[in-house]
């Protein structure tokens, strides 16, 4: 059932502090240096988190270090809103062993994309508090200032809204409901678990990268199947980067085989959203509400206080 009440984490301001840890695959202290100047030059203070730096075969150490680390960042009043590094794979190890009870009580933002989705989903729909779909450190030079800004305005509570060219595939229409989403495989692999099912009348955000395009018309199929995209009220398709295809094609690209999935759905329907693993990489708020409305000319995306 949709919760349209979802707690919003206070907003940052000058002086406050950004935790900066890995929930997933490792990374240096030095591939996070141009982020952490870009925060610091709006007035934030960082703290790096023990997973910087760590190494456990491809993960930033073992799944204890990377759970002690979100623990204590979750449990750090000093602490207001916490970065994931990258993605990679890893998060979802962790997630459950994760005590979530002080978090509940004193929310505070969560910010990161890909991987990250795993704990967005369960934030968002287990312990209804929003979270943001951002830019993360890694690769943070080849961003856009647009992408960069959209997180630090999020930080601070400004109100994101975005107005977009139309795709010649959308689907036309106008809702208001809840968003919620992020990567489409790591999704696919939440289904059937206790943070895996999207709310019944909301709106989908999905992108990803670097999949075969089967595996995109398999994971459609199964939100197909499971009539998980007869419970949606609109659908938000950012980049589907760098796909793969077999030495036999499989004939269609990727927003060819999403919109054969929903063009019989009565929702609008999106593609070209500017998030995901692109360089134009809009902050979005998951768990808020919005307003979204598709026509031949434009897409709009505004966010309801």
């Amino acid at each position: 059932m949709l919760n349209k009440s979802i707690r919003k984490p206070p907003s940052l301001k000058k002086g406050d502090t950004i935790g900066i840890l890995s929930t997933a695959r490792k990374i240096s202290k030095e591939e996070l240096s141009n982020c952490i100047n870009f925060l610091e030059s709006f007035g934030f203070n960082i703290q790096t988190g023990k997973t910087i730096g760590a190494e456990f075969h491809q993960f930033a150490g073992d799944d204890t270090c990377r759970t002690e680390d979100l623990q204590a960042m979750l449990n750090d009043d000093g602490i207001n809103a916490i970065l994931c590094a990258r993605g990679g794979y890893g998060t979802v190890r962790i997630i459950d062993s994760i005590d979530y009870s002080k978090f509940v009580k004193n929310p505070k933002w969560i910010a990161g994309y890909s991987d990250v989705t795993a704990l967005h989903m369960m934030v968002n729909t287990k312990l209804a508090v929003q979270s943001l779909h951002s830019p993360m450190p890694l690769g943070f030079e080849e961003l856009t200032e647009q992408s960069k800004k959209s997180l630090v305005d999020a930080l601070f509570g400004h109100p994101l809204n975005y107005t977009i060219p139309s795709h010649p595939l959308n689907k036309g229409g106008e809702d208001t409901s809840v968003l919620f989403g992020g990567n489409l495989s790591v999704l696919y692999s939440l289904t059937g678990s206790t943070n895996g099912g999207v709310p019944t009348g909301s709106f989908l955000f999905i992108e990803d990268l670097d999949e075969y395009l089967y595996h995109i018309d398999r994971m459609m199929m199964n939100f197909r199947r499971s009539g998980k995209l007869n419970m949606l009220k609109g659908l938000v398709i950012g980049g589907m980067t760098d796909m793969n295809d077999n030495t036999i094609p499989y004939g269609m690209d990727a927003v060819e085989i999403i919109i054969s999935h929903v063009k019989d759905k009565p929702i609008p329907v999106c593609f070209g959203f500017p998030a995901g693993h692109i360089k134009d990489n809009r902050t979005l708020v998951l768990g808020k509400e919005y307003r979204f409305k598709v026509d031949s000319a434009t897409v709009e995306l505004k966010a309801v206080d």
